[in-house]
């Protein structure tokens, strides 16, 4: 079955074609600068890659390239558009309606426009990758798999805030979590790993990469996640603040004269890691400057940021009363052995037991932990496209 991966952004489009059924991904590529100077698409069938400058304008445009590539007579792998099974959507929110992966019905499209203000910088490009799709092959079912489902049977404990009711009931302002793609795909790779049926395994995964979120699964459910209704809270990211006093943020607008918009713009992108070593939001970078270079505010950025991790780790296995695996995952999770080691760190009370030879692995599926380690510390590269594909696969499969 061919699957069709669309993830479109403000101005690029990233896109797969995957043979679900085989796990095979048949071509993978991405359409960048949009709306913007010198857009071109570039692509990767097998390991041999090419580019193009093109011209576009818009999504429909740049989605009109993807299809015309796919079937092109000297670099396609299809012999025409009949052979796309279905299209799977990467998108971002989908709010309290829309609980599970959706096939994209044409009377569900008022309601998508909905849920736009709830992911605004996200959304209506999702959106707009939806229309294009529908309009240049109008015959293909589209389905929708939203990084906010995984997370949609969180108890009522964890997602509805400590505010006044009436903001969750009359203006869905609650916990939605993030990333559920990705937490979905690495919890069953974990559960396959430590041989545990899904169904009865505790698996906290912790999504590392600019973004951060950590989640609590059991079961084979979310049951917490770091990220609210926002994607700002939780562990300090590469510009993002995460957890914090939010008295400040009154604080500053009240009595130092702050601005709204420049609190958002501080707490969103010059926060994190930028914003406490001065230096980058890229890890790679405070990294080096900490320990080639000696420099103390990149110690600290990075103290912060597995000292956060670490608390979370142990309050969702609090939470679950138990933990069979910890999972790292995404850019920092796959490839920092050493911020896995610094985390790690001083948690064998809690059966957390990293071998640190094992450790030193980058980019690979690896199980890291000692022999003896009650809790099984693993290394899961992401798929979040093997992910969207097999939803949609199983979306279509039930029409």
């Amino acid at each position: 079955m061919n699957i069709l991966i669309i993830n479109a952004g403000s101005s690029s489009i990233k896109f797969q074609l995957m043979d679900v059924d085989s796990e095979e991904t048949k071509i993978k590529g991405l359409v960048q600068r949009i709306n913007q100077d010198n857009p071109e698409i570039s692509w990767k069938i097998r390991k041999e890659k090419s580019k193009k400058k093109i011209n576009i304008e818009d999504h429909r445009g740049g989605l009109k390239e993807v299809l015309d590539l796919l079937v092109d007579k000297e670099n396609g792998v299809l012999e025409s558009y009949d052979q796309i099974d279905a299209v799977g959507h990467r998108y971002v929110h989908g709010g309290e309606k829309f609980q599970d992966s959706t096939l994209i019905k044409d009377e569900l499209m008022k309601d998508f426009e909905k849920l736009n203000h709830l992911a605004p910088l996200h959304n209506p490009n999702n959106l707009a990758g939806v229309r294009a799709i529908k309009e240049l092959i109008p015959e293909v079912p589209n389905v929708a798999v939203f990084d906010t489902s995984f997370h949609s049977k969180l108890p009522p404990k964890a997602y509805v805030y400590p505010l006044p009711y009436e903001l969750y009931e009359e203006k869905g302002i609650r916990r939605y979590g993030f990333h559920g793609t990705s937490h979905h795909y690495v919890s069953m790779e974990a559960a396959d790993m430590i041989n545990k049926p899904y169904e009865e395994a505790k698996i906290i995964t912790c999504h590392m990469g600019n973004g951060i979120s950590f989640s609590a699964i059991d079961g084979g459910h979310s049951v917490d996640t770091s990220l609210g209704f926002s994607t700002v809270c939780g562990i300090p990211m590469g510009t993002r603040s995460g957890d914090f006093d939010v008295g400040l943020v009154t604080h500053l607008i009240k009595s130092e004269g702050y601005s709204v918009d420049e609190v958002h713009e501080m707490i969103y992108k010059k926060s994190g890691l930028l914003g406490v070593s001065g230096i980058s939001n890229d890890a790679r970078d405070v990294e080096k400057a900490a320990w080639e270079e000696g420099n103390e505010r990149a110690q600290l950025a990075l103290d912060i940021l597995h000292y956060k991790a670490k608390k979370y780790i142990g309050s969702y296995i609090a939470a679950m009363n138990g933990l069979d695996a910890l999972v790292f995952t995404a850019g920092i999770g796959e490839n920092g052995w050493e911020s896995r080691e610094a985390i790690c760190k001083d948690m064998e009370y809690l059966g957390i037991k990293l071998d640190k030879e094992k450790n030193r692995v980058r980019g690979k599926k690896a199980d890291v932990s000692k022999k003896n380690s009650p809790v099984r510390i693993l290394a899961i590269p992401t798929n979040e496209e093997l992910m969207i594909a097999k939803e949609t696969k199983r979306v279509v499969n039930n029409l």
